[in-house]
């Protein structure tokens, strides 16, 4: 599937700004962005619910922007399930093989094989009503892909779910993917869900497209300062190149030295040369830093020290964030990952000082960007 030039207003408000974007066949593709961004719009434009006021839309080469929704070989599944009330699971799944006037046993046989794979055999006769909100859920895939699309659409569908409820159908959503090899079209504003699932991810805001990738390189290497901070948690900085070396890599790389305000001199690698006196944006993921309250012993000099005081220690059992003051004043997240049992808690608690490092090429230099508001540690 190919999007190209694709905008859309309503009124005065521009909802998509020129988006292009290329989908490979069969994989799982999701569209992440806040409310408002416009992924659902695409969406809708993609399944023929709403015109764009330019731009095309191609299934395997035709543009299918003149074709009605039931002509598009894409179906779709909303955040409201929209099951008949009145109809068993059964009926509600059979209900698109009708429409087409299939056969009594064409039906029964594809039915039964629809409800087998959304483990819902056992609840054929059952009503919406009887379901839990997540079967509801596995009725409405089950509807869907007994039409066999070629392309699945999925409008948060699982947010109207708890959250323990909404990984499982996430992980059970995956397992369907795999299964029929179909091209799934995700559109959520979870980050955790779009990083879990994806082959590759659009992250959108304001009607823009602002990076296309794998979850891994999203991840690790945001393009803007809206996607370090919208992708996972992160530390951003901004700063004026003091130096850069070419390192002796196999691959070109560049070790630069950066002079920031709130941290002081850091080492960052990057494969994009910049240059002295430029302004930039760093960035360090909070589970990159390590943190001690005991001095590191490394002779690298890729290394990055900080000393600082903790300020807030925030404990989840399986982890802790603390926000940490380098400095006197600037606040820097870090996370530590707690794989072993403590038999005298945290050995890191509130006002302790403490060592923070990381490897230069843990950090990343996002590029020229607006400074990033000041991090405040929660009250």
């Amino acid at each position: 599937m190919v999007i190209e030039g694709v905008s859309k207003s309503f009124g005065d408000i521009k909802v998509l700004n020129d988006v292009s974007l290329s989908i490979k066949k069969g994989e799982f593709f999701s569209l992440l962005g806040p409310s408002g961004c416009g992924k659902t719009t695409l969406l809708r434009i993609i399944a023929g619910f709403e015109t764009p006021d330019s731009g095309s839309v191609t299934f395997d080469g035709v543009n299918v922007l003149d074709l009605p929704p039931n002509q598009r070989q894409a179906n779709t599944i909303f955040q409201s399930y929209a099951l008949f009330p009145h109809l068993s699971v059964f009926e509600n799944v059979a209900f698109p093989l009708r429409l087409k006037k299939k056969s009594k046993a064409g039906i029964s046989s594809q039915v039964n094989d629809y409800l087998k794979l959304v483990q819902l055999e056992a609840h054929a006769h059952k009503k919406p009503n009887q379901l839990s909100g997540g079967q509801k859920q596995r009725v409405a895939i089950a509807r869907a892909l007994i039409n066999e699309p070629s392309v699945l659409l999925l409008d948060e569908p699982l947010s109207a779910l708890d959250a323990k409820l909404r990984h499982q159908m996430l992980i059970e959503l995956d397992d369907i993917h795999d299964k029929i090899g179909i091209t799934f079209i995700y559109v959520t504003h979870d980050q955790q869900e779009a990083l879990s699932v994806s082959d590759h991810i659009a992250v959108m805001d304001q009607g823009d497209m602002l990076q296309v990738g794998t979850p891994h390189d999203i991840y690790e290497s945001p393009a803007t300062k809206f996607v370090a901070h919208f992708i996972g948690e992160t530390n951003l900085y901004s700063g004026t190149v003091h130096n850069v070396e070419l390192m002796d890599r196999p691959e070109t790389e560049y070790m630069a030295e950066l002079d920031i305000a709130e941290l002081g001199r850091i080492k960052v690698t990057t494969v994009d040369k910049v240059t002295v006196g430029q302004k930039v944006n760093f960035t360090v993921r909070p589970e990159k830093i390590m943190i001690s309250t005991e001095k590191p012993f490394s002779k690298r000099e890729d290394i990055n020290h900080l000393t600082g005081i903790v300020d807030e220690p925030i404990y989840s059992g399986f982890q802790t964030k603390f926000y940490i003051k380098v400095n006197d004043s600037a606040l820097i997240r870090v996370i530590k990952q707690h794989a072993n049992y403590s038999d005298e808690g945290p050995d890191i608690v509130w006002k302790d000082s403490v060592y923070l490092s990381w490897s230069a090429d843990d950090g990343y230099i996002l590029g020229i960007q607006e400074i990033p508001e000041t991090l405040e540690a929660p009250s």
